[in-house]
């Protein structure tokens, strides 16, 4: 019976062992290999393949095509009229008249210009809602690019930690085996590997989900493998805030897009204004006369206008409205203005923020937790501490090498978060070194 009570154990730390070796490779989803891709070519891929730009640029082009229409005048028109026809004989057209015109509307030089004037203002506010949304799009292909990095890093930190894990473990065995410890640590190391195991899956599905937004930014099925090669983004000294707000002002496609939709406002007012100005149409005519008649054929010609200021109070009224839409549009860009500085400064705050965090986990704590983590295992191996110690050695350090990737990862997602607030690059000065993974 006794014999029976060490074999029962062993068996099951055996068992555990086993577990330890291949479970965290039967709960992975086996992907092909393929060949690592720059953060900047995902970036160009989206900017090419991305299903909203290229309806964006479609837009774009239709906008486009409707200046070339802006200085046209209305269609001739081709009158006929018969008249002087006898009801006693309406077939009998020889006794009536007939008339065939032509006619055609003017616009004055000054309407079709301030037309053309409006509409080029149109594809200036297509093309910057274009270029935001581009923005908008790079950004997100650059955090799922991020966030697949990081999850590399906590792969290959999963895979180091289980490796002690197995070594901590084999030592367990044989001092179980010999006596010296209890049966409690066994099932502590069985704990261990699922915990393990758990974060295994957790990493598996945000690993995916990242796979799957970054294909779909880029126009690709989501279910196709990729891989993302590069490092995290280290800034150096930021510019100030007010330099910030500067760039924004200047380079920010949403601000430029809403002065130039308050350009168009005030160019729609103008040429609301110049409708008090009347059109002439003018038409002429050749005429059929009856039978009979000293002149057969005959010509007429006409000349009409429309008078717009015996209608001025709806005129005036129009005109009041497109002053408002440009007011409205104004007060927009204030608050879009503002709300883009506050992008800026939360932007400015998470990197600075994460920066900190970074020197913390990489100067302190990850050297200190190592450092305790190989206190413990070569306390217990010596028998000078109890399993407990070991595994929360382990997961402490496990807690602050995954901090100290999301840290990093961190940083790289404030950046395009700032460089997207700012709406152009951070200076060659301020950024751009990185951080090796």
């Amino acid at each position: 019976m006794k014999s029976i009570s060490i074999v029962a154990p062993l068996v099951l730390a055996l068992s555990i062992a086993s577990q330890g070796q291949t479970a965290p490779h039967s709960v992975s989803v086996s992907v092909p290999a393929v060949a690592p891709m720059k953060v900047e070519e995902a970036v160009a891929e989206a900017l090419q393949g991305n299903p909203e730009i290229r309806a964006a640029v479609r837009r774009l082009s239709l906008v486009q095509l409707k200046t070339t229409t802006a200085r046209s005048l209305e269609d001739p028109m081709f009158q006929v009229r018969d008249w002087d026809t006898p009801l006693r004989q309406p077939w009998d057209l020889n006794q009536a008249q007939a008339m065939f015109m032509v006619q055609q509307t003017f616009v004055s030089k000054q309407k079709r210009d301030m037309r053309a004037k409006v509409a080029g203002d149109e594809v200036e506010v297509a093309a910057g809602e274009l270029e935001t949304l581009r923005q908008e799009i790079a950004v997100q292909v650059r955090k799922a690019c991020t966030d697949l990095k990081r999850n590399a890093d906590e792969m290959q930190l999963h895979d180091r930690q289980a490796s002690l894990l197995k070594e901590a473990l084999a030592v367990t065995l044989a001092q179980y085996t010999s006596g010296k410890v209890p049966q409690a640590d066994v099932l502590r190391a069985q704990m261990a590997l699922t915990r393990l195991s758990e974060h295994l899956i957790e990493l598996d599905e945000e690993r995916d989900n990242a796979r799957a937004l970054l294909n779909s930014l880029m126009g690709r099925r989501p279910d196709e493998p990729i891989e993302i090669a590069g490092s995290y983004a280290t800034p150096g000294d930021l510019p100030s805030i007010e330099e910030l707000e500067r760039m924004a002002i200047e380079h920010r496609p949403e601000l430029a897009a809403l002065r130039k939709q308050i350009a168009r406002g005030q160019d729609e007012s103008q040429n609301t204004r110049l409708a008090m100005k009347p059109d002439f149409t003018v038409g002429v005519g050749y005429m059929l006369m009856p039978t009979g008649s000293a002149a057969r054929s005959a010509y007429m010609a006409e000349f009409s206008m429309n008078l717009p200021r015996l209608n001025r109070t709806r005129h005036e009224n129009e005109a009041k409205q497109a002053d408002a839409a440009t007011e409205v549009t104004e007060a927009e860009l204030q608050a879009r203005t503002a709300a883009a500085f506050l992008e800026i400064r939360q932007a400015q705050i998470a990197i600075l923020a994460a920066q900190k965090r970074v020197k913390v986990y990489r100067d302190t704590l990850l050297p200190q937790a190592d450092a305790s983590f190989k206190a413990s295992t070569a306390a217990y191996e010596n028998n000078r501490a109890e399993f407990p110690m070991l595994i929360d050695s382990q997961n402490l350090l496990l807690d602050i090498q995954t901090a100290y990737y999301k840290a990093s990862a961190a940083t790289d997602a404030g950046v395009a978060n700032l460089e997207r607030a700012i709406g152009a690059p951070l200076p060659a000065k301020s950024g751009a070194e990185r951080t090796s993974r």
